[in-house]
């Protein structure tokens, strides 16, 4: 059974497989898209060669297969993030096409900085967290060494005292 997928269909299609993660595979996205594994292969490779260009937008903009969105570094992904932040609507969505990614890459490379920022956050306060309970172990060592000092300093004047009252102060002088 033949099935006709409109233009919006076809290019979701490709999008979603073509910024997949390393671990889903094409034979997955086909499936939970319900269709054909072979179908998707075949406008992923359209695509590529730019002959699913009808498929794209009507004003005449193909979309750059030069680079995949997962292939572009975190400095690039960086610097598309802070150019796409002042650009809305058909803008953004026209000026991405040009650059060969898609608006919804975009809001992904977004929430992805940001999860790295806040994990990245959480490594440096488990750190600062573990260097302040060194800290504070090794105060607590000292200070319970110093209490044992004085309470010992203590205990000899306490002693000093009874030696003086039993056998005077001045043991060793004229009187």
């Amino acid at each position: 059974m033949r099935r006709n997928f409109t233009k919006s269909f076809k290019i979701q299609a490709v999008e979603k497989a073509l910024g997949r993660s390393e671990e889903t595979t094409i034979s997955e996205i086909a499936s939970t898209l319900n269709m054909s594994e072979s179908t998707l292969n075949k406008w992923i490779m359209k695509a590529k060669r730019q002959e699913l260009a009808e498929d794209f937008p009507e004003d005449g903009t193909k979309m750059s297969q030069e680079k995949r969105p997962q292939d572009w570094t975190t400095k690039e992904r960086l610097n598309m993030v802070i150019t796409c932040s002042s650009y809305e609507g058909e803008a953004l969505s026209s000026y991405c096409r040009k650059q060969g990614v898609y608006p919804h890459h975009i809001e992904q490379w977004k929430l992805d900085f940001t999860r790295e920022n806040i994990k990245n956050t959480g490594v440096t306060f488990r750190t600062e967290i573990k260097t302040l309970k060194s800290e504070n172990k090794a105060l607590k060592k000292e200070l319970t060494r110093k209490e044992k000092a004085l309470a010992e300093t203590a205990a000899l004047l306490v002693l000093q005292k009874k030696v003086d009252e039993i056998w005077g102060k001045n043991e060793g002088s004229s009187q």
